[in-house]
């Protein structure tokens, strides 16, 4: 699950001001300023308030211009300042928890808007498709009020694309390509289906007429956006783009606003140095006891390495039919929700649907196969989509990489992390928390660490029936989670290239090739976030253990998930406080 930050797309807000009169105005009513403080931020970020289900903005595209970047900055100071006026010792636990978030938020915000300034270098950030399709998906307003709604985005499309023009300056040619890709993605947003629903609504004649218009309108200005980039391709030279490695000291500083873990990014990277270790140990027992299962009378090689790879090879052979990948994702949700309640591991709440789709064009290209979309919580009653980019475009020997790596059981574990009861289940109990702070400022490590928790957690209770191939698949599985921060970090600030990635990747993770083909991808497009998973990981599992020495004979799963799942996607350092003190 990966956390929407939509720092384009800027406002003009016009605080009452300064720290005296604001601080007046609240006095130590906390509970108010918080109000006041979510209401700014969706000021502050229309885009994401959209995702979110709050659709007062829903009519606002903001210009992404200096001038927007200038009184966004102000507005986060003065919220700082107010912040920093409540007493936070004289609040409760949750309470407490509740402010450093809303500190930490403001924090993020203001470095990536005056350290990151990605909007300088990446061009994927400038992209209006996205948002249409969520309105023109959503069913909270009338078709026809929400085709009104889009006509008031649609006059400032031109100026949007002209002002990203304008911001990009030194961009990678790794976001730049994405950049191509997306909004290619965003042509289909407004293509035939668009009409259709114009034509079909019961909007007056000259409405109709005007939308198509703006849509045509719209269609030209990403069409000379497109020409600009793809230009930029064509005409740079190889030495004059930006590298898309951030370097350590962006990359210590973008881990700490969006992990907020307790561990620097180097640390964490050491801790994963230790565990891949230690699942290498765990995986070659269980492939020498498998071995003469699979490998019959072929000889053992002495490289414990190679008795893994060829193990697993073997067992990744049993895997669906390309054509059946989207069928047989559709058909294990059911049996994993089914396990999950005759074991009594957590509450499944039967009226919020999941919805599986082939991912859509305009969420192409990040180099993650499988994601989920789901309802802000706003929108709680709304469908939950779990996203799987199709087959169909990829070779015969691409896919057969591809549906290796996603072999009989680690396809099982995918829908184990994105689905029941991973990031699906605890989405739900995040939209009905009782902190709207925790709920809208969801934490990645705790999001992605769940998820991978999950994973674990499932085997530990018999999911799989302890069969061997499972636990090596499930190895396997997890040795990527723990991988990806080794490569992240190994990518962004020790500067591994290519080809030790690719050596890395196929070697020490056992992944197929058109699996390490996409993290490569992805790594070179995104940056800490894949440390999300192990470093969430290890801290959710830590603090179940230190709750169920805490509860002893009184200890009971379901009960943990639940109230863990209680507060929202906070960092797991302010749940370890908000359950243990």
């Amino acid at each position: 699950m990966r956390k929407i930050r939509t720092f384009c797309l800027l406002v003009f807000l016009c605080l009452i001001a300064v720290s005296g009169s604001v601080e007046k105005s609240y006095g130590n009513d906390f509970e108010q300023f918080k109000e006041y403080y979510i209401e700014t931020f969706w000021s502050l970020n229309p885009g994401y308030a959209i995702y979110s289900g709050y659709h007062k903005y829903d009519s606002v595209l903001e210009i992404p211009n200096t001038e927007n970047r200038a009184q966004k900055l102000k507005t986060l100071n003065a919220l700082k300042d107010t912040l920093s006026h409540f007493n936070v010792a004289e609040m409760s636990v949750n309470m407490k928890t509740d402010y450093w978030m809303i500190r930490d938020q403001i924090e993020s915000d203001i470095w990536y808007l005056t350290k990151f300034r990605s909007f300088e270098w990446n061009p994927a950030n400038y992209n209006v498709g996205g948002v249409f399709a969520m309105i023109m998906n959503s069913d909270h307003a009338p078709l026809d009020e929400r085709l009104r709604v889009m006509s008031k985005r649609f006059k400032l499309v031109e100026e949007y694309y002209q002002t990203a023009k304008s911001n990009i300056k030194n961009p990678t040619k790794e976001h730049t390509e994405l950049a191509i890709l997306q909004n290619k993605g965003s042509l289909g947003v407004f293509g035939d289906s668009f009409k259709d629903s114009i034509r079909g609504s019961d909007l007056s004649e000259k409405e109709k007429e005007f939308l198509l218009s703006q849509l045509g309108a719209a269609r030209n200005s990403i069409s000379e956006f497109l020409e600009y980039l793809n230009n930029k391709v064509k005409d740079t030279k190889s030495d004059d783009w930006r590298s898309f490695r951030i370097g350590i000291e962006l990359y210590e500083a973008k881990f700490r606003h969006d992990i907020v873990s307790r561990y620097s990014a180097k640390e964490i990277y050491e801790k994963a140095v230790q565990r891949k270790e230690l699942l290498h140990d765990k995986m070659v027992n269980l492939s020498k006891k498998l071995w003469p299962k699979y490998m019959k009378d072929t000889p053992m090689p002495d490289e414990d390495i190679a008795v893994i790879k060829q193990v697993i090879d073997k067992i990744s052979l049993n895997h669906v039919h390309p054509d059946s990948f989207l069928v047989a994702i559709r058909k294990q949700i059911p049996e994993l929700e089914k396990f999950v309640t005759d074991k009594n591991l957590i509450y499944l709440d039967p009226t919020k649907p999941l919805v599986v789709r082939q991912t859509p064009a305009y969420m192409e290209g990040s180099g993650a196969g499988a994601s989920i979309s789901s309802p802000g919580p706003y929108d709680k009653y709304g469908n939950t989509y779990y996203n799987v980019s199709p087959l169909s475009g990829y070779s015969k020997e691409h896919a057969e990489s591809y549906l290796r790596e996603y072999n009989h059981y680690i396809l099982q574990i995918l829908n184990i992390h994105e689905a029941v009861p991973g990031h699906y289940t605890q989405l739900v109990y995040a939209n009905n928390s009782p902190s709207m702070i925790k709920s809208i400022f969801g934490n990645g490590a705790m999001i992605e660490g769940w998820a991978v928790y999950s994973e674990l957690m499932m085997l530990e209770n018999g999911y799989g029936n302890h069969d061997d191939e499972m636990w090596l698949m499930y190895y396997k599985w997890h040795l990527r989670s723990v991988c990806n921060t080794i490569l992240d970090y190994s990518v962004h600030v020790l500067n591994m290239n290519k080809d030790e990635a690719m050596q890395f990747l196929t070697k020490d993770a056992f992944q197929q090739q058109a699996e390490a083909d996409g993290k490569w991808r992805r790594v070179k497009l995104s940056q800490v976030q894949l440390t999300s998973y192990f470093t969430g990981f290890r801290e959710i599992y830590d603090l179940r253990e230190a709750w169920k020495e805490k509860q002893g004979d009184k200890f009971k799963l379901r009960e943990f998930h639940e109230q863990f799942l209680s507060y929202g996607s906070a960092p797991v350092r302010y749940i370890h406080a908000l359950m243990l003190e």
